[in-house]
């Protein structure tokens, strides 16, 4: 019998996506493990140095041994072992992480309400590595159960984790000048306004003052995975300078883009300088093109997103009042501004320059 190659490629998909399902879980339960354990290691080293007294020194002591000990076994230094304590400090209240053998016999402990909040799914779910940086870097509990769950569901890397981080990216979710709640139904405006941001950082470009919009755009699919990462998950390019022919006119879409999640086209305008609200009216008419000939029965109204480099909030507030989509405003940054006062104390380039060359002359000397 002649195997029908439609159907064998099908049969082939669906064994691949189970096999990939199968080794994700693997991986998640190894990494569940793993922090449990960690969690766990931190908790009995915690609960000797109260019993007994011991300060910091038994940690030295228990890196040596362990590494005598079990040779083989990998992440017990010094440093990891402190890490370890600080985890479980930091979470020692969770009731959902505790194992179930020390829940058993402490089940009479008192979760505090600020850190009980803390899904065990979300400590679980996110890597050791991951857990290092936000331990180190973010102090506030909720900030860092945010980019917990922003970690799992984006699957952010560790280099990710950390650039989202610097550039605040919990103080900017959500903070999207628009119409989606007078536009759209309730569900779907507040993740609209949730998968959105502002400002939107673009220090991965290059460019200087002056600059071109068309140079702007360009950059951005030039580096276009570190564009979609700032943009966020979900976004699906679809193109740039997008055609539409419209009663023998032609017009372009700066870039238009097909979100996964919110089931919608999202339409992109990139403005150099700050906001006017005739974008507002252009943006209208793109969104009822693409809703008209791109969109498909099944898909949600189409969004549009207009990017400047600064935007007054009241006269976007107004301008898109009496706008029928639904449309929102955003800033951009090619670079994060720096204080005064750390730029005073930076050296130029002539400064830098004249240290280069006097370090190259000390180490002719030397040789």
């Amino acid at each position: 019998m002649t195997l029908d190659r439609t159907r064998y490629s099908g049969l082939l998909t669906d064994i691949k996506n189970r096999i990939r399902q199968a080794q994700t879980r693997a991986v998640l339960a190894v990494n569940a493990e793993l922090v449990q354990l960690y969690w766990d290691v931190g908790r009995l080293i915690d609960e000797r140095q109260k019993q007994e007294g011991w300060g910091a020194a038994v940690i030295p002591r228990l890196a040596v041994d362990l590494c005598n000990e079990l040779p083989d076994q990998k992440g017990f230094s010094e440093r990891n072992l402190k890490r370890m304590l600080g985890f479980y400090r930091a979470y020692a209240d969770v009731a959902a992480f505790v194992p179930r053998a020390v829940a058993q016999m402490e089940a009479h402990v008192k979760v505090p309400p600020a850190v009980a909040q803390i899904p065990s799914a979300l400590l679980m779910g996110a890597p050791w590595s991951h857990h290092v940086i936000l331990l180190e870097k973010v102090k506030n509990v909720s900030t860092r159960t945010w980019y917990m769950q922003q970690t799992i569901e984006n699957g952010w890397s560790r280099d990710t984790l950390i650039q989202m981080i610097k550039t605040n990216a919990h103080e900017r979710h959500g903070k999207t000048t628009g119409n989606f709640a007078e536009r759209l139904p309730a569900p779907q405006s507040d993740l609209v306004r949730q998968t959105l941001k502002d400002p939107y950082i673009f220090d991965f470009l290059t460019l200087e003052e002056p600059f071109h919009e068309r140079e702007l755009e360009t950059g951005l699919i030039r580096h276009l995975e570190k564009f979609l990462l700032e943009l966020g998950q979900g976004f699906a390019f679809v193109g740039r300078q997008y055609h539409i022919d419209l009663g023998g006119e032609d017009f372009y879409i700066d870039l238009l883009f097909y979100h996964l999640k919110l089931r919608c086209f999202v339409v992109i305008e990139l403005k150099k300088g700050k906001f006017k609200p005739d974008y507002a009216g252009k943006m209208n008419f793109y969104c009822n093109v693409v809703d008209d000939q791109l969109k498909h029965a099944t898909d949600n109204p189409t969004i549009g997103l207009i990017l400047c480099q600064t935007k007054d909030k009241v006269l976007a507030e107004y301008a898109l009042g009496g706008i029928n989509k639904p449309i929102g405003v955003s800033e951009y940054e090619l670079t994060r501004a720096l204080p005064q006062n750390l730029q005073s104390v930076l050296p130029s380039i002539e400064e830098i320059e004249q240290e280069l060359q006097s370090e190259l002359r000390t180490r002719g000397d030397d040789e």
